[in-house]
Order: C-alpha cells, then sequence, then structure tokens
C-alpha cells in the first residue's frame, strides 16, 4: 500500500474519517445550504443542481485536508480565486459559508479541536475568496 493510499493518521483527512466522513461533512454542508434561510445568500451563488458542487469541494478537500489530491488529478490546479471570481464574494458570503460550514462540523460530529483547527484554516481561504468591495465604514 502507498503512502497516497494511506494518509497519515494525523492528517485532517484522516481525522475526519477519511473519505466516509469527508463525504458526510461535504453532503451536510449543501444540505444545509439548501434548508437553512441564512445560508440563502450562498445558495443562490450555487447551480440549481448541487451534485457537481458537492463532488468538487469534496475532490478538493481530500487534497487540502491532506488526503488523497482527488481534485488535482481530475482537474488540475484548483486555481480557487480564479474559479470563484465571476462570483461576487463579500464579508456577508464568507460569514455565511463559514456559519454553514461550522454547522455541518458540529452536525457531523467533528471533535472541537478539528473543528476549531479547521474553522482558522477555511476562514483563511474564504476570506482570500472576497471579491467584492464592501462599503467603507461609516459610508452606506
Amino acid at each position: 500500500m502507498s503512502n497516497q493510499d494511506s494518509p497519515p493518521a494525523d492528517t485532517p483527512y484522516a481525522r475526519l474519517g477519511a473519505a466516509t466522513g469527508l463525504r458526510r461533512l461535504v453532503d451536510c454542508f449543501y444540505d444545509l445550504m439548501d434548508e437553512v434561510p441564512e445560508y440563502h445568500g450562498i445558495r443562490k451563488l450555487h447551480p440549481q443542481e448541487l451534485t457537481g458542487s458537492r463532488e468538487k469541494l469534496y475532490l478538493f478537500l481530500s487534497g487540502w485536508l491532506g488526503g488523497p489530491q482527488l481534485y488535482v488529478e481530475k482537474y488540475g490546479h484548483p486555481m480557487l480565486r480564479a474559479r470563484h471570481l465571476p462570483f461576487a464574494i463579500g464579508i456577508a458570503e464568507r460569514d455565511a459559508w463559514l456559519a454553514c460550514m461550522l454547522q455541518a462540523m458540529e452536525d457531523t460530529g467533528v471533535d472541537e479541536e478539528l473543528r476549531d483547527a479547521l474553522l482558522k484554516a477555511f476562514f483563511g481561504t474564504a476570506d482570500w475568496m472576497r471579491n467584492r468591495q464592501e462599503p467603507a465604514a461609516g459610508n452606506t
């Protein structure tokens, strides 16, 4: 068995439960996005049918969390920011995405230590994805 087949046990991917745990997290995330009114702002940025979005997030997170580089193998470099440029992403969208992911991690039983570490990492990436100018404080 190669290293790629069996990621180290201390990776976030392994700690989430590898493929099965990651799939459960991604499915919960998109189910919440579809069902919870507070997440409708980010839901409307996605296609009506979420199967492709679910799969791409699963593939991307697999490698990003220390598991197999499934997204890279299928699509090449993720180029996250470039792929998200067509969508207006501001602070509200960033925060809704993070809240949805936090709820998904809580609902799927991700342990608190891992959840906190992932939320910090997700924040860095989600904040980097912002591409919409926000009004300066006090200006409306």
